[in-house]
C-alpha cells in the first residue's frame, strides 16, 4: 500500500498527464474552493462502470504513465 504522500504525488502526476500542468492546477483549485460532495461526484462524475471495469481502466492508465 502506498503512503499518503506517494498517493498524492501519483495523483498529481496523473492529473498533469491527463490535463496538462495549468488545467491540473485549475482542477485542484476548483475542488479546493468548492464544497465537494464525493458521493454526488462519484454518481455523476465518473462513468457507470463496475468496480472491475473501473480498476482495469485505472491499471491501463497507470501502465501508460510509467
Amino acid at each position: 500500500m502506498k503512503t499518503e504522500s506517494e498517493l498524492r504525488l501519483d495523483g498529481m502526476q496523473a492529473l498533469i498527464h491527463a490535463l496538462g500542468l495549468v488545467d491540473a492546477e485549475r482542477f485542484v483549485a476548483a475542488v479546493s474552493r468548492d464544497r465537494f460532495d464525493y458521493t454526488e461526484w462519484r454518481q455523476r462524475g465518473l462513468p457507470l462502470l463496475s468496480l472491475d471495469a473501473l480498476a482495469a481502466q485505472a491499471n491501463r492508465l497507470s501502465e501508460t504513465l510509467k
